[in-house]
């Protein structure tokens, strides 16, 4: 199994085993049975290739209307936090610079990923810590349609921040070690 594979391989795992199995977005689980994920997987490259590679997601975006959301996946980029915001920052940028504010939005996960203000030990940061450095990008018509369909939308982090506390440090460390495994 090529690298690709695998890195694709475990993020489907997270998905399945750690956003839906505790619902931390209630929106993931349609897509996944509808299959309209897409997955890019970008090995060992730089900030600017990285955003190169966005621009290129993006429309695709707008050439692919049966893909409902993107995951840009680096398995080798990135695995520093702070560089992984520098590049968020910079995708940010990008969007507005392309003019797709209000048609797409960025979601960011990351295996060290700390809220600002927590410390490292939250659990509440694994509701954003995958198996690799990700962006995700979000249809903004799609999450509107969305959330108008869930009652109180807005206390989702609240929920997933209680969820994740209340099953630990130790089950949610777990629950991503796991997805890291490599299968047959």
């Amino acid at each position: 199994m090529t690298s690709k594979e695998t890195s694709v391989q475990q993020t489907q795992r997270w998905i399945q085993q750690v956003v839906i199995k505790n619902n931390f977005c209630p929106f993931a689980a349609a897509e996944v049975t509808k299959h309209a994920i897409h997955y890019e997987v970008y090995p060992a490259i730089s900030r600017q290739e990285s955003l190169e590679q966005l621009a290129t997601e993006l429309l695709r975006l707008d050439q692919e209307d049966d893909i409902a959301t993107s995951l840009l996946i680096f398995p080798e980029s990135f695995k520093d936090f702070l560089d992984f915001l520098d590049l968020l920052d910079a995708a940010q940028a990008l969007l507005s610079k392309m003019e797709y504010d209000g048609i797409y939005q960025l979601a960011s996960f990351h295996p060290e990923y700390c809220f600002a203000g927590s410390n490292d030990e939250d659990p509440a940061n694994y509701t954003n810590r995958s198996p690799y450095p990700m962006l995700h990008i979000l249809r903004e018509a799609s999450v509107e349609k969305a959330l108008k369909t869930f009652f109180h939308p807005e206390r989702i982090p609240e929920k997933n921040i209680a969820l994740s506390r209340k099953l630990g440090i130790e089950n949610m460390k777990a629950a991503l070690a796991a997805c890291r495994i490599e299968k047959d």
